[in-house]
């Protein structure tokens, strides 16, 4: 609930968005701005995991909803490592 009411807040001035999952990737870009290190992190979660872009936003849209749940304006290093987690987790359940 504390997560969908930051989002009902970041959406307010458009209709059709009311959850992070429903950013666009230019959307993503703007309100999931990560710093040099958080993109260190990412690249080497991509190379590592073998992703997609499409699962570099999946997983920012995850750290920013993380980052909601504990009240925090940036996405930290934690909230990207955690989201990445769940994304190998998900990745090693497709896997069998």
């Amino acid at each position: 609930m504390k997560a969908r009411m930051v989002q009902d807040q970041r959406f307010a001035n458009n209709e059709m968005l009311h959850f992070n999952a429903q950013m666009s990737p230019n959307m993503v870009r703007q309100i999931c701005a990560i710093n040099e290190q958080g993109q260190e992190l990412i690249r080497q979660a991509m190379e590592k995991l073998g992703l997609s872009a499409r699962a570099y936003d999946r997983i920012l849209k995850v750290a920013r909803t993380i980052a909601d749940l504990e009240d925090s304006e940036q996405i930290e290093i934690a909230h990207l490592a955690e989201a990445i987690h769940y994304r190998s987790l998900d990745r090693d359940s497709w896997a069998g």
